[in-house]
Protein backbone atom coordinates (compact mmCIF):
# COMPACT_ATOMS: atom_id res chain seq x y z
CA UNK A 1 0.00 0.00 0.00
CA UNK A 2 1.20 3.31 -0.78
CA UNK A 3 0.00 6.41 1.19
CA UNK A 4 -1.50 8.94 -0.64
CA UNK A 5 -2.33 13.00 0.39
CA UNK A 6 -4.44 15.08 -1.92
CA UNK A 7 -4.31 18.83 -1.67
CA UNK A 8 -4.95 22.17 -3.95
CA UNK A 9 -9.20 21.61 -4.66
CA UNK A 10 -10.86 24.29 -3.63
CA UNK A 11 -13.61 26.82 -5.11
CA UNK A 12 -13.74 28.73 -8.33
CA UNK A 13 -15.50 30.38 -11.14
CA UNK A 14 -15.92 28.30 -14.91
CA UNK A 15 -12.93 28.96 -16.60
CA UNK A 16 -10.53 29.15 -13.90
CA UNK A 17 -8.00 27.09 -12.83
CA UNK A 18 -6.67 24.74 -9.59
CA UNK A 19 -3.61 22.56 -9.50
CA UNK A 20 -4.28 19.62 -7.23
CA UNK A 21 -1.16 17.91 -5.71
CA UNK A 22 -0.62 13.79 -4.35
CA UNK A 23 1.55 13.34 -1.85
CA UNK A 24 2.66 9.94 -2.03
CA UNK A 25 4.72 7.60 0.20
CA UNK A 26 6.92 6.74 -2.84
CA UNK A 27 6.12 6.97 -7.19
CA UNK A 28 3.98 3.68 -8.55
CA UNK A 29 4.55 2.35 -11.84
CA UNK A 30 1.90 3.86 -13.00
CA UNK A 31 -0.50 6.72 -10.76
CA UNK A 32 -3.61 8.60 -11.91
CA UNK A 33 -6.07 10.91 -11.10
CA UNK A 34 -9.97 10.40 -10.58
CA UNK A 35 -13.24 12.19 -9.60
CA UNK A 36 -16.17 11.25 -8.57
CA UNK A 37 -19.62 13.50 -8.39
CA UNK A 38 -22.62 12.71 -6.39
CA UNK A 39 -24.52 10.03 -7.34
CA UNK A 40 -21.90 9.24 -10.14
CA UNK A 41 -19.42 6.53 -10.81
CA UNK A 42 -15.68 7.01 -10.30
CA UNK A 43 -14.48 7.75 -13.52
CA UNK A 44 -10.82 8.38 -14.76
CA UNK A 45 -9.38 11.99 -15.31
CA UNK A 46 -5.57 11.59 -16.15
CA UNK A 47 -2.82 8.57 -15.41
CA UNK A 48 0.90 8.58 -16.30
CA UNK A 49 3.17 5.67 -16.13
CA UNK A 50 6.03 7.29 -14.19
CA UNK A 51 8.72 4.63 -15.95
CA UNK A 52 8.44 7.17 -19.04
CA UNK A 53 5.58 9.55 -18.28
CA UNK A 54 3.62 8.60 -20.75
CA UNK A 55 -0.30 9.72 -20.46
CA UNK A 56 -3.63 8.89 -20.70
CA UNK A 57 -6.33 11.49 -20.41
CA UNK A 58 -10.48 11.17 -20.88
CA UNK A 59 -11.74 12.77 -23.73
CA UNK A 60 -13.67 14.87 -21.89
CA UNK A 61 -9.97 16.88 -20.15
CA UNK A 62 -7.90 16.27 -23.58
CA UNK A 63 -5.75 19.38 -23.43
CA UNK A 64 -7.34 20.95 -20.35
CA UNK A 65 -5.68 19.09 -17.71
CA UNK A 66 -2.09 18.09 -17.68
CA UNK A 67 -0.85 15.39 -15.50
CA UNK A 68 2.79 15.68 -15.05
CA UNK A 69 5.41 13.94 -12.12
CA UNK A 70 8.04 15.20 -9.92
CA UNK A 71 9.94 12.38 -9.02
CA UNK A 72 12.29 14.02 -6.16
CA UNK A 73 9.32 15.14 -4.32
CA UNK A 74 7.31 11.72 -4.67
CA UNK A 75 4.56 14.06 -5.99
CA UNK A 76 2.05 14.07 -8.50
CA UNK A 77 0.36 16.87 -10.07
CA UNK A 78 -2.93 17.58 -11.96
CA UNK A 79 -2.96 21.12 -13.79
CA UNK A 80 -6.60 21.81 -14.20
CA UNK A 81 -7.58 24.88 -16.62
CA UNK A 82 -10.68 26.29 -18.04
CA UNK A 83 -12.83 24.82 -15.77
CA UNK A 84 -16.41 24.21 -16.08
CA UNK A 85 -19.40 23.51 -13.38
CA UNK A 86 -19.51 19.90 -14.73
CA UNK A 87 -16.07 19.29 -13.27
CA UNK A 88 -17.33 19.67 -9.98
CA UNK A 89 -16.89 16.12 -8.06
CA UNK A 90 -14.23 14.64 -5.41
CA UNK A 91 -10.72 14.45 -6.93
CA UNK A 92 -9.09 11.36 -5.70
CA UNK A 93 -5.08 10.34 -6.36
CA UNK A 94 -4.43 6.87 -6.89
CA UNK A 95 -1.53 4.02 -7.43
CA UNK A 96 -0.71 0.68 -8.76
CA UNK A 97 2.14 -1.28 -9.19
CA UNK A 98 1.55 -2.19 -12.94
CA UNK A 99 2.94 -0.31 -15.97
CA UNK A 100 0.29 -1.99 -18.26
CA UNK A 101 -1.43 0.61 -20.51
CA UNK A 102 -4.90 -1.89 -20.48
CA UNK A 103 -6.98 -0.61 -17.69
CA UNK A 104 -4.82 2.43 -16.55
CA UNK A 105 -7.56 4.94 -16.75
CA UNK A 106 -10.12 2.39 -14.79
CA UNK A 107 -10.56 2.68 -10.94
CA UNK A 108 -11.10 -1.04 -10.69
CA UNK A 109 -7.12 -1.42 -11.66
CA UNK A 110 -6.00 0.42 -8.66
CA UNK A 111 -5.43 -0.59 -5.47
CA UNK A 112 -3.92 2.50 -3.29
CA UNK A 113 -6.32 5.77 -3.14
CA UNK A 114 -5.93 8.98 -1.47
CA UNK A 115 -8.84 10.43 0.57
CA UNK A 116 -9.66 13.00 -1.75
CA UNK A 117 -9.83 16.80 -2.53
CA UNK A 118 -13.21 18.70 -3.33
CA UNK A 119 -13.22 20.60 -6.58
CA UNK A 120 -16.49 22.73 -6.79
CA UNK A 121 -16.58 24.93 -10.15
CA UNK A 122 -19.69 27.67 -9.98
CA UNK A 123 -20.93 28.59 -13.47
Amino acid sequence: QVRLVESGGGSVQAGGSLRLSCAASKLTASMGWFRQAPGKEREGVAAIRTGDSTTAYADSVKGRFPISQDNAKNTLYLQMNSLKPEYTALYYCAARGSSLWVGILEARTYNSWGQGTQVTVSS
